[in-house]
């Protein structure tokens, strides 16, 4: 920032409410500049309003009406707009003068735009205009001619200038500043003129032309004022001559040679500017020659029609052309022409027009010829064309398309389905082109509603073209009805309307209402009046609902072909309450504690509870009395009601039903029923109680039945509790017996071990008091050692079988016996054998492979078994063995004795 705030500047004197110009002297610099002030110190810039502005032109500060406020030190700031940079004037003190205050007067114009302004085409102009005066003047602007502004136009800085944007030929004119104020007005006058360079309209292209022809050059431009124009050749002024002539900026040459050929310049100017255009002419001169534009080889076209051929060697200057077919010259006749071009027409083309056609051409430079063989054909014909349908949603048909053409030509078959070309690979799963070589039939499948439409058959030849059109009209099940409404509800009926849907080209034949609530199933059907509603009713009335129920309806049209997609769903709408019209359900009880009676019940629906309040009454009397005692339940889920009272007896028939009601009145009462009064529990205790010891984990508990009448309900049973000498009673086991039973089995008991066991009966009032207690000790557990050494004899049928005998320890059960199982490797169930001594003899069928093991048998169940042994079916007629060693011979069957020990185990 360059700052020449060396020196303060003279100070400015001035009275309040006079105008005022602060001058700022900008530098002599080139390029655009932009000026500001600063008052006192910076960064305080001037703001302009409509008492301060600061000229863009000038750079000058004016204030059209001093205030006391504006007193202070004034810096003219210049920036320029290229650089960037900025100088700082020196600052001028402006001073107010103490000898009064300056009066009222008219505006003084200190800033106004030149009386004539050329404004180019396309530029933004900027006109200032700023008046001093007392009171501070306002600023208007308009055309002189009246015309308004454009919307373009922009009034900026409190109206003190005026932008135009994009500068046209309209905008030029005469354009007047209006300042004023209450002591007058002065005005400021001057004059937009429009100029424009030259621009091109019509530039010159690189040409080439043959010789003795002639040349027209068209050079063209726009500009304000009109452009004037001048040609160059090679550089040089192109001299005016007979030959060559300009006009309006047109280069014309006749009778080109080749000493024309150059470069030339078109150069269009006017006082704001100069524009040019080159580009080479090459005047050429050669015979014709057909290499580079070579006539047909073949033309196909068909009977009755007309032919051209074209002939366009390449010759300068232009060939003169004439025709033969085969050998002999053609003339002109009324199917033959020859065309300027030089090119030939034949007309009604017939079969004898077949044949070669050859074009001479001539210049001054030499001669050259071209051919064209020209093939006729019959024309094409559709013999079997589509035709209008009416078909049904899924079904198949067929649109013929066949044709006689010509042997010679090549025919496509093309398809459109409403004017769009069909796609046979995208639609594959629906069209299919089927037929031979001549026919083009279209087969649609399953066909849908979407199908409906025109089908255009297009047959195409190398020479010809023809097409058919049908119509397909396909029909369907309705669309859905439309704009579903409830236009009325009460309790129980609901008025819908809607309004038709698409019919799908089979009219609508009747139309049924299906609702939906939060309580069904989906969708289903409901009963209307009429019952039947026909394809020509769009209202019906909907009976038979639920009160206070909140429905959806929806409606379904139906025609000949089938019914129709449901429509949307009406908006939901809640039925009226009414009083409740269904009593509960399944009424019953019993059971329950001493001087209780139970009522239970399967609690009503919210969708048959016909409103809010919903309740029971809940009425009973014992039988044989007249008089019912009634409670209300509130609560609409409960499903029973328990009356306490001392004087109830046990098991004594009450008569009991249960009604309902809501805030619209009480319903019905369901039908009367029986239900007794809870028992009394047994009062004795089981008698004749035993225990018995069965084995070392088992014993059984018997007792004799107690008295009991059935007046005083269903005895249900006895429980037995256990416990053994480790135990507390009060943790005992306990089991139940079913009430027909006296007696029962306990298992899973310790060996060797005293139980003590009581029994009490029970029903559903509760248990009664327990026997006296008895007990029984668990025999001694088998003994843990398998029979072992076991030895076996084979002789014909007869297998006898021997092993060591197993003696107890002292904390087992003694031995009693021994237990023999034995199976077939194909047999399901195990056989057993006992035997009091350590020898047994079996009687087998050696028809397949035993298995067999042996057990100590003792009171407290029986021992652990032997080792299995195998006996295989391949045993001669006298064979022997010991334990299983013998199978290692046979190893399947060994495996197979395996699997027999696991499930022999799992058995027993």
């Amino acid at each position: 920032v360059e700052n020449s705030r060396t020196k303060m500047r003279s100070a400015v004197s001035v009275r309040e409410g006079q105008g005022v110009v602060l001058l700022c002297g900008p530098p002599p610099r080139a390029g655009d500049l932009s000026f500001a002030w600063i008052f006192n110190e910076y960064p305080s810039f001037v703001q302009e309003d409509s008492r301060r502005f600061v000229s863009q032109e000038t750079g000058h500060l004016y204030i059209a009406k001093v205030e006391p406020s504006d007193v202070g030190n004034y810096t003219c700031v210049v920036t320029s707009t290229a650089t960037n940079s900025h100088v700082l004037g020196s600052p001028t003190p402006l001073v107010l003068r103490t000898d009064g205050v300056m009066g009222e007067y008219e505006p003084k114009i200190e800033v106004q735009f030149p009386e004539t302004l050329p404004a180019a085409k396309g530029s933004t102009v900027k006109l200032e205009c700023f008046a001093l005066g007392n009171p501070v003047p306002q600023i208007n602007w308009r055309r002189t001619d009246g015309l308004p502004f454009p919307s373009k136009i922009k009034l900026r800085k409190s109206n003190g200038m005026i932008e135009i944007p994009n500068f046209q030929q309209e905008d030029a004119g005469l354009y007047e500043c209006i300042t004023e104020n209450s002591r007058g007005k002065n005005i400021a006058r001057g004059r937009l003129t429009y100029y424009a360079k030259p621009h091109w309209i019509q530039t010159i292209k690189d040409i080439e032309v043959a010789v003795e022809d002639n040349l027209y050059w068209d050079c063209r431009a726009s500009g304000k004022p009109k452009p004037s124009y001048r040609w160059l050749k090679n550089g040089e002024q192109l001299s005016i001559e007979g030959r060559i002539q300009i006009e309006n900026g047109a280069l014309t040459i006749s009778h080109l040679n080749l000493t024309d050929s150059g470069r030339y310049q078109c150069i269009a100017e006017n006082k704001h500017g100069v524009i040019s255009s080159s580009a080479e002419l090459r005047v050429v001169a050669s015979a014709p020659d057909f290499s580079k534009s070579p006539m047909k080889k073949l033309i196909q076209v068909q009977i009755g029609s007309t032919v051209d051929f074209e002939c366009k060697p390449k010759a300068f200057p232009k060939a003169k052309c004439s025709w033969k077919k085969g050998g002999e010259q053609l003339h002109e006749n009324e199917r033959i022409t020859l065309l300027k071009d030089g090119g030939l027409r034949v007309a009604n083309v017939t079969k004898g027009d077949a044949g070669t056609y050859t074009c001479l051409a001539t210049n001054q430079f030499g001669t050259a010829s071209g051919s064209t063989n020209l093939v006729v054909t019959e024309p094409t014909r559709i013999t079997l064309a589509p035709s209008n349908m009416d078909v049904t949603v899924g079904e198949s048909v067929v649109l013929p398309c066949q044709v006689q053409h010509d042997p010679l030509l090549d025919i496509t078959f093309t398809w459109y389905f409403n004017g769009s070309l069909t796609d046979f690979q995208r639609d594959a799963s629906h069209f299919e082109k089927v037929g031979g070589s001549a026919s083009g039939d279209l087969m649609i499948r399953n066909i849908q509603l979407k199908h409906s439409g025109k089908y255009v058959c297009m047959v195409k030849t190398e020479v010809d073209s023809v097409a058919s059109a049908a119509d397909l009209i396909v029909r369907g099940s309705p669309g859905p009805p439309e704009h579903v409404r409830v236009d009325e509800i009460t309790d129980t009926t609901a008025q819908i309307s809607w309004q038709e849907g698409t019919d799908n080209h089979s009219p609508v034949t009747t139309y049924s209402i299906q609702a939906r609530t939060p309580f069904s199933v989906g969708w289903q059907r409901v009963t209307t009046v009429p019952d039947v509603i026909d394809g020509k009713t769009f209202t019906t009335t909907v009976v038979d609902l639920n009160p206070w129920v909140e429905y959806e309806f929806r409606v379904v049209a139906s025609n000949k072909i089938g019914g129709g997609e449901p429509s949307l769903p009406s908006e939901k709408v809640r039925t009226e309450e009414a009083v409740p019209e269904i009593p509960p359900s399944e009424v019953s009880g019993g059971g329950g504690s001493r001087s209780e009676l139970v009522i239970t019940w399967d609690p009503v629906p919210e969708e048959l509870q016909n409103g809010e309040g919903f309740g029971y009454v809940v009425a009973f009397r014992p039988s044989g009395t007249t008089t019912w005692i009634q409670t209300v339940v509130t609560s609409a889920d409960t499903p029973r009601y328990v009356f306490r009272n001392e004087s109830i007896l046990p098991f004594s028939p009450y008569e009991v039903k249960v009604g309902v009601y809501n805030n619209k009145g009480e319903g019905p009462f369901s039908s009367v029923t029986t239900v007794f009064s809870a028992e009394e529990e047994p009062s004795t205790a089981p008698s004749g109680v035993a225990a018995t010891s069965l084995s070392s984990s088992a014993i059984e508990v018997s007792w004799a039945a107690i008295p009991w009448k059935t007046s005083n309900g269903r005895l249900l049973g006895y429980e037995v509790r256990y416990w053994n000498n480790g135990q507390k009673e009060e943790s005992s086991n306990r089991v139940k017996a079913a009430g027909n039973e006296t007696s029962i089995r306990i298992t899973g008991l310790r060996s060797n071990l005293a139980y003590y066991t009581a029994v009490r009966a029970y029903n559903s009032a509760g248990a009664g008091p327990f026997s006296a207690t008895v007990n029984a000790t668990t025999k001694k557990p088998p003994p843990s050692q398998p029979p072992g050494n076991v030895v076996w004899n084979v002789t014909d049928s007869r297998v006898i079988l021997s092993w060591e005998e197993v003696r107890a320890m002292e904390n087992e059960s003694e031995v009693t016996g021994y237990k023999v199982l034995y199976r077939t490797s194909s047999q399901g169930g195990v056989n057993v054998l006992t035997t009091d001594t350590t020898t047994a003899e079996l009687w087998l069928q050696l028809k397949d492979d035993y298995f067999i093991e042996v057990r100590a048998t003792t009171e407290g169940g029986d021992g652990s078994s032997s080792e299995q042994i195998l006996i295989p079916r391949l045993a001669s007629m006298d064979a022997r063995g010991s334990g299983p060693s013998v199978s290692n011979i046979f190893s399947v069957s060994s495996f197979l004795a395996t699997i027999f020990s696991l499930t022999l185990n799992s058995v027993l």
